[in-house]
């Protein structure tokens, strides 16, 4: 792992976005970890936030033309990635997102933000990608409104858990499905090994009941 990973997973916890416990994912399958990313709520969090992914674009993208963020939690993450990218690495990086709802006035539309034109080299963030729903919703909404290339999907964690097809993970599937890359800031497994038998604030973050119920979880459920 890279520094910048290890101090997200520490993020994370001290944000109380990622917990350790008994949970049920959007997919209905019982999980002992679960990411929240709604509860990033300060200025500085989401601004550190957009740091941790600018870092993981520019690692694994280079240079993109456009980030485009699923409506509701994408749209402050291309914001604030895009603000990193610019202010961090020098790389003023168009963003735009959805509407839930097609705007019948105004400039009306489904699409706020860039323009898309034909030839973009689009890369789409997410916060998790447990079953891909959101970027099959999005992606042919990318594809009307212009001939972009779809360079790829970031997200904050890779569960690292089957997909609907059982064989390779939900980012790889959804990945594959799209012809596009895929990446993460961190994976489940990064998270596990940078915390096990680790304090952070003070405390213990996963303990051995945690660990025991995330090797029984990747077993049954992992890629």
């Amino acid at each position: 792992m890279q520094r910048y990973q290890r101090e997200f997973v520490d993020f994370m916890v001290e944000a109380d976005v990622l917990t350790f416990g008994d949970f049920v994912t959007k997919s209905g399958r019982p999980t002992p970890y679960f990411i929240n990313a709604g509860r990033y709520r300060t200025g500085a969090q989401i601004g550190r936030l957009g740091r941790f992914y600018a870092q993981a674009i520019v690692d694994a993208f280079g240079d993109v033309d456009v980030l485009f963020g699923p409506a509701y939690k994408g749209i402050p993450l291309v914001v604030t990635t895009s603000m990193a990218l610019a202010g961090e690495h020098g790389r003023d990086t168009a963003f735009c997102f959805n509407r839930k709802e097609a705007k019948d006035h105004g400039e009306g539309g489904v699409l706020v933000g860039h323009p898309l034109q034909d030839g973009d080299r689009v890369v789409i963030v997410e916060d998790v990608t447990t079953a891909g729903t959101s970027i099959r919703e999005t992606v042919p909404i990318l594809r009307a409104a212009a001939d972009i290339e779809l360079v790829g999907l970031v997200v904050s964690v890779d569960r690292q858990e089957r997909g609907s097809g059982g064989v390779v993970s939900a980012l790889r599937e959804v990945g594959d499905e799209f012809g596009m890359a895929t990446t993460a800031i961190v994976t489940i497994d990064e998270i596990v090994a940078h915390l096990r038998d680790r304090e952070v604030g003070g405390r213990r973050v996963l303990g051995d009941d945690d660990l025991e119920r995330i090797a029984t979880y990747r077993a049954e459920y992992g890629a």
